[in-house]
């Protein structure tokens, strides 16, 4: 596995912990309603967003002809 493709991994293995971690914290916001819950899940979608738009235009730019 070269280099490239473990980048990629390890980006799609972020996004989905992102995921993760953001359906654990609405959880724990419906069951205690703190606002810290609420604002982890927000961050987490937002850093999730950006991984994805990070691991298209790391593909685009190393994609071999």
């Amino acid at each position: 596995m070269g280099l490239r493709r473990f980048h990629l991994v390890f980006i799609s293995i972020s996004v989905v912990l992102t995921v993760f971690m953001a359906s654990w914290a609405i959880g724990q916001y419906r069951a205690v309603s703190g606002i810290g819950f609420l604002l982890t899940a927000g961050v987490c979608v937002l850093t999730g967003a950006g991984l994805i738009a990070y691991g298209a235009a790391f593909q685009r730019k190393t994609r071999t002809l």
